[in-house]
């Protein structure tokens, strides 16, 4: 017969019960009368069956005969105990039992016909490596504690699923080797003991079925669903991030089981203190829900929606028990959310507050669609778990803000990759020597011997083109209100509206001199208030009361101004930054594989960028001179594809707008340093000074002896100071020419002396715009807005 759960098995499994057989002869010699007799009259019957004696292969000989094998463990199985233990007959790690306990049958008769009672999380592994360990125990007389915790998951009638710790007794069981078992030394019993997880090394020692199991033993099961649901809960909350954790399902079941309520639903919130306010984390929301917050992300702790309900939960850190829902909504004071439960078919419900050091956490919520399913009593098993979902959230909120600072130091500081592991080196000698009776002093991140490499793409003119928009959209709204009041019918306030003509009309006059600091907030303020309260409170005809409908349709919310010619300039300064911007990022990967280098880039008026090569930057790297080389090439190869890329653009944006390309070349290695104040790195010392003098002030500069400016539209500047850089540059020109991406032509110059430097010379060149992509002028405006936004 297959009595085996597994197909594999060191054993072959005989069922015998020659122990209690042997037990049985021995009394029927004794004196006592009753006893003997009853001894006697078993073993007359047991002779027709020798099988029982000399074992049972065939599983119906236990069908056939289950009264006459239920007297024979009469007294293993005592009448009087039936009704309250949970026990059998079985063969450990086997699929066969039987002689149950009448609470034993009531439980699997309760689980239905389809239930098939297995171990829970008992592989095939672990199934024939344990009947080994059985054999080294109880054979070879070896000290092995391989028992471990064994549970059945049970459903009962309600589909509540029940956890039974499994105990074995083997007392009336013995291993017998057969002449295919192979004798172990002590030398491969320890090979085995150190190579658990090693199965073939285990089938090698121990075959299949060559050991001989006989004899039967007896499982007790006793009802640890409580303990087993905390743990299995515990289990789950453990799983680290938000795709490994369990689901609302997952825990209700688990809180089912808790509470022995088939109906029960679990939720929670998590408590914001900084704000007040309750919110539904949205980290989790497939896998976990909200009763109270079924619809809000969040809502304010103090909120009329809790009524006064949750006075005593926010302010004495108890739990709020409603056994009765429909009952508590009947005072006014609790109707909001006593209908907001009910909507949800909720009718009892208990809301727990989550403490830790005293400061609220959050609040785990239990809910039932029957009145006093949940109450003030079995709330109290809520003890039993709270201390896990404390430790649960808590990690959620630690996660949260390590998550939050990582998002910060990611976006909104500079510090780079590159150099991210000096700043971890610090950290870790900071935390390391924390001393609550001494300051740690931070040792400067400072990285010495590095070369900088600075280049930038500017908006040619950007100013002036900021100016000219400006005045654009304040001239047509000025235009437009003076329209207005020509339309005007005459009243009262014909004085007052001739003399806000006359001071509209002034303003706009002023529009054609250059635009003054001041010029854009003064209208602005003149308009606010003194030109749009006359337009509110003045009746108008149906032509005037057309044309300021049109107006404010005009008018921009944020600004209340006209703002259409601004937005276009904007909006092209935006999409040029970003798409240059995008350029370089994308470049920057591939130069990082050159050599480490800490990169930076700035979006102004255009996009610049700063890169710091050296050892002293990634000192576990061999530097050469050669990777400085090559990232200048790379750099100069970039602004040709972001001037191309501009170049692409240039048909499709709101407002044409040029850029110019420049290099600063400096050989000199210099240090920066960290500046703490700025969060920023700066160069450091006195005589590096003069690297930052020249970044500032270069792209303004002109050539020297005229008024024409260094740089120029869709040519490339680079700015130098020594012959070697030069040599260097031209080279990279030349190949570049070669490769077609620069015109032939080349331009030479002395730049004009800078405050404190002197004896700057350049190179200008102009990039090849014919080889640009075809793809990039399909793009529309509209693209491009949809692109930034």
């Amino acid at each position: 017969m297959d009595i085996q759960f597994f197909k594999e098995s060191p054993f072959t499994t005989i069922i015998s019960f020659h122990k209690l057989i042997e037990s049985f002869e021995e009394i029927a010699q004794s004196d006592i009368d009753y006893r003997s007799n009853y001894a006697k009259a078993i073993l007359e019957q047991i002779e027709l069956i020798p099988e029982l004696r000399t074992g049972i292969q065939d599983y119906s000989v236990i069908k056939n005969n289950e009264a006459l094998i239920k007297n024979i463990l009469a007294d293993l199985f005592p009448t009087a105990l039936t009704q309250n233990e949970i026990k059998a007959v079985t063969i450990p790690f086997q699929n066969i039992s039987f002689n149950y306990t009448e609470r034993f049958k009531k439980i699997l008769k309760n689980a239905g016909d389809e239930f098939y009672m297995e171990i829970r999380d008992f592989s095939e592994h672990q199934f024939y490596i344990n009947n080994c360990c059985l054999i080294l125990s109880n054979y070879y007389k070896q000290h092995i504690d391989f028992n471990q915790p064994f549970f059945y998951d049970i459903p009962d009638e309600n589909g509540i699923e029940k956890h039974y710790r499994i105990l074995y007794n083997a007392d009336f069981m013995e291993i017998i080797p057969t002449e295919n078992s192979i004798p172990l030394t002590q030398e491969d019993i320890d090979q085995l003991i150190d190579n658990y997880n090693d199965i073939n090394l285990w089938k090698s020692k121990f075959p299949k079925g060559s050991w001989i199991l006989r004899g039967f033993g007896i499982v007790s099961l006793f009802d640890a669903t409580t303990e087993s649901a905390i743990s299995i809960l515990k289990s789950n909350l453990l799983k680290p991030g938000p795709k490994t954790v369990a689901t609302d399902q997952e825990v209700s079941n688990i809180f089912q089981s808790i509470f022995n309520l088939p109906n029960l639903k679990v939720g929670f919130i998590i408590y914001n203190p900084e704000e007040e306010k309750f919110i539904r984390p949205a980290k989790y929301e497939n896998q976990m829900k909200s009763f109270l917050l079924s619809s809000d992300q969040e809502v304010d702790c103090k909120n009329a929606f809790f009524g006064c309900s949750f006075e005593n939960l926010l302010d004495n850190r108890e739990p709020f028990v409603i056994s009765n829902v429909s009952k508590f909504t009947e005072e006014q004071t609790n109707k909001r959310l006593g209908e907001h439960l009910l909507q949800q078919g909720i009718q009892s419900c208990i809301f727990a507050p989550v403490i830790k050091s005293g400061h609220l956490l959050g609040v785990v919520e239990l809910v039932s669609e029957n009145p006093r399913d949940l109450n003030s009593v079995n709330a109290t098993k809520l003890d039993l778990v709270l201390p896990y979902l404390t430790d649960t959230i808590d990690r959620y909120n630690t996660d949260m803000q390590h998550q939050i600072e990582a998002i910060i130091q990611r976006e909104y500081t500079t510090i780079h990759p590159s150099v991210y592991w000096k700043f971890k080196r610090e950290s870790q000698n900071y935390f390391q020597n924390m001393n609550h009776t001494k300051d740690y002093i931070f040792k400067e991140i400072v990285f010495k011997n590095v070369y900088p490499l600075y280049g930038q793409i500017d908006i040619k003119g950007s100013s002036e083109h900021r100016n000219e928009t400006v005045k654009i959209d304040l001239k047509s709204q000025l235009t437009a209100l003076l329209e207005i009041f020509d339309n005007q019918e005459s009243n009262s306030n014909l004085v007052l509206l001739e003399q806000r003509k006359f001071e509209l009309e002034s303003l706009r006059s002023e529009l054609d001199f250059p635009l003054k600091a001041d010029t854009e907030q003064h209208v602005q303020r003149y308009i606010e208030e003194e030109i749009h309260p006359i337009l509110k409170n003045t009746k108008s005809n149906a032509k005037s009361e057309k044309l300021e409908k049109l107006y404010f349709e005009k008018l921009d919310e944020k600004t209340g101004m006209f703002y259409h010619e601004r937005k276009k300039f904007d909006n092209a300064m935006s999409i040029i930054n970003k798409r240059l911007a995008t350029v370089l990022d994308r470049k920057q990967v591939e130069a990082q594989q050159i050599y480490p280098h800490y990169y930076e880039r700035f979006k102004t008026d255009g996009v610049e960028h700063n890169l710091y090569i050296g050892a002293s930057i990634s000192p576990t790297k061999p530097f050469d001179i050669m990777y400085l080389h090559n990232l200048r090439l790379w750099q100069l190869q970039t602004l040709c594809e972001m001037e191309l890329e501009h170049h692409d653009l240039k048909e499709s944006l709101p407002y044409e707008l040029d850029v110019t390309s420049l290099i600063l070349v400096f050989s000199s290695a210099l240090s920066i340093r960290f500046r703490m104040d700025e969060k920023r790195f700066d160069v450091d010392g006195t005589y590096n000074a003069r690297y930052e003098v020249v970044k500032k002030r270069i792209d303004k500069s002109h050539i020297k002896g005229t008024n024409e400016r260094i740089t120029e539209k869709e040519k490339i500047t680079i700015v130098y100071s020594q012959n070697s850089e030069e040599a260097e540059y031209l080279k990279y020109i030349k190949y570049l020419q070669h490769k077609k991406i620069l015109e032939p032509s080349i331009e030479q110059f002395e730049v004009e002396d800078l405050q404190g430097v002197s004896g700057l010379r350049a190179i200008r060149v102009k990039v090849i715009n014919n080889n640009s992509n075809p793809e990039i002028k399909k793009i529309t405006y509209q693209d491009l807005l949809d692109e930034l936004n």
